[in-house]
């Protein structure tokens, strides 16, 4: 009589000790059919009968195992959140993200692995000062072989537009040679940038009338043919007009 056996999750077989090694034996007459996003895995799997299924068959290293993958968002950051059930072998995690509709994934940082743990692991990472718009978000965890992964956030996440008109502190502040300026607008708008030294002396002018859809901004101003001392910038559409003071030290 044929036995068979259906896996739907991961099993695996850990050695106990980096020394001693872990096996699976499939015997004469037996079948093990591996469920789809299950796994088997070992550092050996002996197949005397038939081992079968969509799912992943590996020997070597375990895999890690994601047990959860989130997103918060605060403002204009989004901040993610993984936990893994357990590791082997696991150098890390490439976060990657694309803008809903595009093409191309991109690498924004890497999250160093724990390696091995038997245990859950947490890890996180808040993706700062994103322009309004929806995102997709992936990790390539990545094992210290080269082997890969990937694991897509199951939904996009979005940043909204800004409820109020806004114009932040510059930074770094005090700054040489260049600072960079956040202003947030809750409707589409014409807007002027202007610096000014502290005489009231236009000095540059970064925007001028330029036309902006609702949502987070930032610009860049460089002083470096400017003489140390205190500036101001004014930021100003049709409906909305606000003056900051910073200070270029060199």
């Amino acid at each position: 009589m044929k036995t068979i056996f259906t896996f739907l999750a991961i099993i695996f077989i850990p050695a106990m000790l980096s020394s001693q090694s872990s096996s699976i034996t499939i015997g004469a007459g037996a079948e093990i059919n591996v469920g789809t996003n299950a796994d088997i895995c070992a550092d050996d799997i002996i197949n005397n009968g038939i081992l079968s299924g969509s799912g992943t068959k590996c020997t070597g290293p375990l895999p890690v195992e994601l047990a959860s993958f989130s997103s918060n968002i605060s403002g204009r950051n989004i901040r993610l959140n993984w936990e893994t059930s357990f590791e082997q072998n696991n150098l890390g995690f490439d976060v990657e993200r694309k803008m809903v509709g595009a093409d191309e994934w991109r690498k924004i940082t890497f999250v160093s692995g724990k390696g091995n743990s038997s245990s859950p692991v947490q890890y996180s990472y808040e993706d700062m000062k994103l322009n309004s718009g929806k995102y997709n978000y992936r990790l390539k965890q990545i094992d210290y072989n080269g082997n890969f992964k990937y694991y897509e956030l199951n939904r996009a996440a979005e940043i909204g537009v800004p409820k109020i008109f806004s114009l932040s502190q510059n930074y770094p502040n005090p700054f040489n040679p260049v600072t960079k300026i956040d202003y947030e607008l809750p409707v589409d708008s014409k807007v002027t940038l202007v610096i000014y030294d502290v005489t009231g002396r236009q000095v540059a002018k970064l925007l001028n009338n330029e036309f902006r859809s609702a949502g987070y901004y930032t610009a860049e101003y460089n002083a470096a043919n400017f003489a140390s001392g205190v500036y101001f910038y004014r930021l100003q559409s049709a409906e909305y007009t606000e003056i900051k003071r910073m200070i270029l030290t060199k």
